[in-house]
């Protein structure tokens, strides 16, 4: 039996996820980290983009979607926190073009309600969570 470490997923509106898994994969500041069990104590951000959790033993991955936040990796345990957490399956591709159209919008200087900062921030995130619909799209097709 290979070795697991445990993964909790959670947000501001609770646990998304808490199981075993034999690696997991974030997008960190620095780039995409895989953390295996027994890996190195460390914390970093996240930036928004896609949390895959690899259970092993032939199980299909998980993947969610974190709008960034902070990772946690202890020798035996992960912890993402995050202000959002979505399952990847449960985004909604229409509601994200819809924001992402908003946000263009806004960068072009068409809406006055919102501020620069906050439709680059926006923008970015719509194009992260665009990115894990499209994996997903990929790994369902090719099944």
């Amino acid at each position: 039996m290979a070795m697991t470490i445990h993964v909790d997923i959670v947000s501001a509106e609770g646990e998304i996820h808490s199981g075993q898994a034999e690696m997991v994969y974030a997008h960190a500041e620095m780039g995409e980290v895989g953390i295996a069990p027994r890996h190195a104590p460390m914390i970093t951000r996240l930036k928004p983009g896609e949390v895959r959790v690899d259970p092993g033993s032939g199980k299909e991955q998980q993947h969610f979607y974190v709008n960034g936040g902070v990772l946690e990796v202890q020798p035996h345990r992960i912890t993402v926190l995050a202000d959002t957490a979505i399952r990847a399956a449960d985004l909604d591709e229409a509601a994200v073009m819809e924001a992402k159209r908003r946000a263009e919008d806004a960068l072009a200087g068409r809406a006055a309600d919102m501020e620069l900062a906050r439709a680059q921030a926006e923008l970015a995130e719509t194009a992260a969570q665009l990115r894990a619909i499209e994996r997903l799209r990929k790994l369902r097709g090719s099944r």
